[in-house]
């Protein structure tokens, strides 16, 4: 009974496991009949190739002068006289403008005579003091030889540090006088403005005849013989630019030149509400046709290659969260789904770091292709629209022919 029942069960597993071969079988077979009988795909084609490759970032910015500042008066006073317009240049040194002076000039005339007269002062102190000194010696050499009294020599000796005193006043009084001298000359200096470094006038902000305070500006100069291109750069291309590093640039007033420049400056941060850095790009502008306020385009390369292998950037694509193309072999007609690792990439080109590819590229319907998926190449193509059209050809033919009697 016993061994019965053990062949029943060992008979019912081995149907059951019959079945599940027949099962998986049947599936392969599916599989295979429905991947054989996918319709083919026309798409376009192109070649792997070895060449060059260069990564690069275009950016845009400001055009700023190398140097701007504004000439401001110091002391308060009406314009009198401004010699420069806009667009004048200017030399290091030379005057620009000039503020009525003569309340300062008033004020150096008072300052010499106050000098004048502590220095009048001074020099009766100075009087005063050496007879003091002479009444001391003296008074002294009569006490030596018992003739003064005690009392005659204390005078002496208190009106002679008494007019010590007053020789020290004398003195800073007229160390005073002097230095008031020196700040009326200043001031009156102040009322001429000059250029501290050439360049041209950028704005001219106050007329002849304007009132003005301290520090209101009268014209800017700017020095625009180098000129600088302020712009930012994000997180992910900050590892890849350098000091030093050359670059292009372009403006839109002249299209169709191109301006040599360095990357002079970057910023050691970056900004954290946005992530981008400041960077400056110097330019030498000797035909000064670059203007501050111009907007610039930066063309930096990132990186490159004299030798690599390319292929079209379009031929990429993104299948379950891998990158890879679709790769045609030689005298095939299949198109198999090879994912790839990537390198450089430009506007047309993508360096194709691992795998070696060997064969055809699709490069336009991959999107409707899956791995091991039957297409149609260019010349193929070609090929049946031709048979077709000599096809529909014959039968216009044969239906204009009358039919036989």
């Amino acid at each position: 009974m016993k061994r019965y029942l053990l062949r029943i069960v060992l008979v019912l597993f081995l149907a059951v496991l019959l079945w599940r071969v027949y099962l998986l079988i049947t599936k392969s077979t599916d599989d295979k009949s429905r991947r054989f009988n996918r319709p083919p795909v026309a798409v376009e084609v192109d070649s792997v190739r070895i060449g060059p490759i260069q990564e690069v970032k275009m950016l845009t910015g400001t055009v700023y002068p190398h140097y701007q500042y504004i000439i401001a008066p110091k002391v308060s006073g009406r314009l009198i006289e401004i010699r420069k317009r806009i667009g004048d240049w200017v030399k290091g040194g030379e005057v620009i403008a000039r503020i009525d002076d003569a309340e300062y000039q008033q004020a150096l005339l008072e300052a010499e005579a106050n000098l004048k007269i502590a220095q009048a002062a001074l020099n009766e102190t100075i009087g005063q003091f050496e007879l003091a000194k002479q009444e001391l010696e003296r008074v002294e050499s009569l006490q030596a030889k018992g003739i003064a009294s005690p009392a005659e020599l204390d005078a002496a000796v208190n009106n002679h540090n008494a007019q010590g005193s007053r020789l020290k006043l004398a003195q800073a009084q007229v160390e005073q006088r002097e230095a008031s001298l020196q700040s009326a000359k200043i001031r009156i200096g102040y009322t001429t403005l000059t250029a501290n470094q050439p360049g041209f006038i950028g704005e001219r902000f106050v007329d002849e005849g304007s009132l003005l305070a301290p520090n209101s500006a009268v014209v800017s100069v700017i020095g625009i013989d180098t000129v600088i291109i302020r712009t930012t750069i994000i997180e992910r291309v900050y590892g890849l630019l350098r000091a030093e590093q050359m670059c292009e640039v372009q403006v839109d007033a002249y299209p169709t030149k191109s301006f040599p420049g360095r990357v002079a400056r970057i910023a050691p941060m970056l900004i954290e509400s946005s992530r981008v850095a400041q960077m400056e790009v110097e330019v030498t502008n000797d035909s000064l046709i670059l203007k501050p306020g111009m907007f610039a385009r930066v063309k930096v390369v990132l990186a490159d290659k004299a030798s690599a292998q390319i292929i079209p950037g379009q031929a990429v694509v993104n299948r379950n969260d891998t990158t890879g193309v679709f790769l045609i072999k030689s005298n095939e007609t299949v198109a198999c789904y090879i994912p790839v690792q990537l390198g450089i990439t430009s506007s047309d080109y993508t360096e194709i770091l691992s795998p070696q590819l060997n064969g055809l590229i699709v490069t336009l319907g991959q999107h409707l292709l899956e791995n091991e998926s039957p297409v149609i190449l260019p010349d193929r193509q070609n090929e049946s629209k031709v048979k077709t059209g000599k096809e529909a050809s014959s039968a216009r033919r044969q239906s204009t022919e009358e039919p036989p009697k």
